[in-house]
């Protein structure tokens, strides 16, 4: 084992972990970054041509933390030649296959990420109080071991299947891979796309041109009432603010519970100009003719079996509490991704914070070490912080914590109070006498 101490170890090397090492790079910190790819790619299978990110380009891997940065998304399109037709476009919201190829431009710049290295155990060395970190690599399967001061997880979040279709899901397409899988679901007489956000209306919108022409007939199942656009109104956008984010931490857990299910419609719902593209689609394309496609909403999968070449559904509405029947050649599962405890912390268990539900206990830092400062989390946290979790914009912020905590001292300024609302009791406020259980207020 190498005596060498790492400042930084990083696991993953997703957006914003890949932000991380930019914003450490100019900073003399001893940082490595390790993942089992063997590069970087960002959502691959969903990069339908002429998809764009749901947030501004400023919500880049640096610029909200340092805007001079050299690994800006605005130098990637002055290096590349594109900076002028981006600026023509007058758009604020860049192509999704840009910011892959942006930040595979940024980890190009960056030696100390390290690919084809899967952490399999994070342990604790008491004597010298460092973490050991222990890796294979996927192309050899050499093992080696690591030694660091701090330790940042940023593994992601996994495609998740509903209970109800976990039966069919080896026969289903997850929308994580729809691209390579798109001819062969196009090869079929029907498809059915399950889901209710953004992944679930490009799917759809990019099937349903050949819907008739292609021969096969395209259904929408979603159970949310309706087709909800996603909240882009101003003073909503200051919820992906550090005080909202203070307010939603300090909530009780069963409050918290709640609200990230009441919220999911902030973040995870559809884009309002997409919502108007399928409509306006519909109708041009039902000029010709009925539409081989049925939307339904406020229904939900209760069942699913495969029986060797077709899928069939139990389905039932949510407001009439029916149940009706549904056969299908090829399911896409739209129905998102959710984050799960990396199985290499268990070495380290005891050293964590752990809530009521058995999840990794975020502090308001994003460490998760008892307060040590020494283990933290991306994209991880978002049962304690909210909608900030997975929001590209506010990962720079994050990250300008995280070093803050690191290097113990505010490398890259934080700020602390950007919204015009307060989201608690303003702190100027009288506050009238708690109410004890029976008393009414008069």
């Amino acid at each position: 084992m190498s005596a060498h101490v790492h400042d930084i170890v990083g696991v993953g090397i997703g957006p914003f972990n890949l932000g991380l090492a930019c914003l450490a790079d100019p900073l003399g910190l001893d940082a490595v970054f390790l993942d089992r790819a063997d590069g970087f790619r960002w959502h691959h299978g969903m990069m339908i041509e002429g998809a764009t990110i749901q947030v501004p380009f400023l919500a880049d891997l640096v610029t909200m933390a340092d805007p001079t940065s050299p690994f800006s998304f605005l130098n990637w399109l002055k290096q590349s030649g594109r900076l002028y037709p981006f600026y023509i476009r007058e758009s604020f919201y860049a192509l999704r296959a840009e910011y892959d190829a942006y930040c595979r431009w940024a980890a190009a710049q960056l030696p100390q990420l390290q690919w084809n290295n899967e952490v399999v155990a994070v342990e604790h060395d008491a004597a010298d109080d460092v973490y050991v970190v222990r890796a294979m690599r996927t192309d050899t399967g050499e093992e080696r071991t690591l030694r660091a001061r701090h330790v940042v997880v940023g593994v992601g979040t996994r495609p998740r299947v509903p209970q109800a279709l976990r039966d069919v899901s080896g026969h289903a397409v997850h929308s994580s891979e729809y691209l390579e899988n798109r001819d062969a679901l196009r090869a079929t007489d029907s498809i059915t796309v399950v889901g209710s956000g953004q992944s679930a209306a490009e799917i759809y919108r990019d099937l349903l041109e050949g819907a008739r022409d292609g021969g096969y007939r395209l259904d929408w199942i979603t159970r949310s009432p309706r087709f909800f656009p996603m909240e882009y109104t101003k003073l909503t956008l200051e919820m992906t603010s550090p005080e909202y984010t203070d307010h939603f931490h300090s909530l009780p857990i069963a409050l918290r519970q709640h609200l990230g299910r009441e919220q999911r419609s902030l973040y995870k719902g559809i884009s309002a100009d997409l919502i108007d593209d399928i409509y306006d689609t519909l109708y041009r394309l039902s000029a010709d003719g009925p539409v081989p496609t049925t939307l339904l909403t406020d229904t939900e999968v209760t069942a699913a079996s495969w029986d060797g070449t077709r899928h069939h559904l139990t389905l039932q509405h949510g407001q009439l509490g029916e149940e009706h029947e549904r056969e299908t050649a090829s399911l896409v599962l739209a129905t998102g991704y959710s984050a799960e405890t990396p199985p290499f912390l268990s070495g380290i268990a005891d050293r964590l914070d752990w809530d009521a539900l058995g999840r990794l206990d975020v502090a308001r830092d994003y460490s998760v070490d008892g307060g040590r400062g020494r283990v933290f989390v991306q994209n991880g946290e978002e049962h304690t912080h909210g909608l900030t979790a997975p929001d590209l914009g506010f990962g720079a912020w994050r990250n300008s914590s995280i070093l803050a905590s690191i290097t113990g001292r505010e490398v890259y300024p934080i700020e602390r109070r950007i919204a015009f609302q307060d989201f608690g009791i303003p702190a100027d406020a009288g506050r009238a006498p708690a109410l004890h259980a029976g008393e009414v207020a008069r």
